[in-house]
């Protein structure tokens, strides 16, 4: 088998990888962060984070997360499930009108035999999707090919998270 290495994913691994505590989770944003580029935020909202996955199936691929670090749905407030799922809405509109997208996969994985790569801080992925968008690198050579830098994502979005937000 081939190996591409990707040191960068090291400093995930060390501060995020599903461990327990609210230190290094990637979710658990201070609020003089939001500037900070390389957070890879694209909003924050008084309960909710939008972040770009760092290791994206996409362009595009966001995060939305309350605020609060909380692994289970049934532990947040009714406002903060309001706000959490008004942002995945609102993200998801955000992501057509940017990237004019065919489709979009929206998910939660809760627990690790649902396979949460962070247990502890529950997330939606949105993963914008156009109909031949897959091709033979992820299925044969187990790699991903994303022609737009994350940092470039960020600024796009960022730019229409704000706006959309009522």
């Amino acid at each position: 088998m081939d190996r591409i290495f990707s040191p960068w994913r090291m400093e995930y691994i060390r501060r995020a990888g599903g461990r327990g505590g609210t230190a290094a989770c990637v979710f658990c944003v201070p609020d003089g962060d939001f500037e900070d580029p390389e957070r890879l935020l694209v909003g924050l909202y008084p309960g909710t984070v939008a972040i770009l996955n760092r290791y994206p199936y996409n362009n595009g691929h966001v995060l939305i997360a309350p605020r609060r670090h909380v692994a289970n749905l049934w532990d947040l407030s009714s406002e903060e499930l309001r706000e959490l799922f008004s942002l995945v809405s609102i993200g998801s509109r955000a992501l057509a009108l940017e990237y004019r997208t065919e489709g979009m996969n929206v998910g939660m994985n809760l627990g690790k035999a649902a396979g949460a790569g962070i247990l502890d801080h529950l997330h939606v992925h949105l993963v914008p999707r156009w109909a031949g968008d897959t091709n033979f690198m992820t299925p044969v050579q187990e790699t991903r090919v994303l022609p737009e830098s994350l940092l470039e994502s960020r600024r796009r979005l960022s730019a229409v998270f704000g706006p959309l937000v009522p």
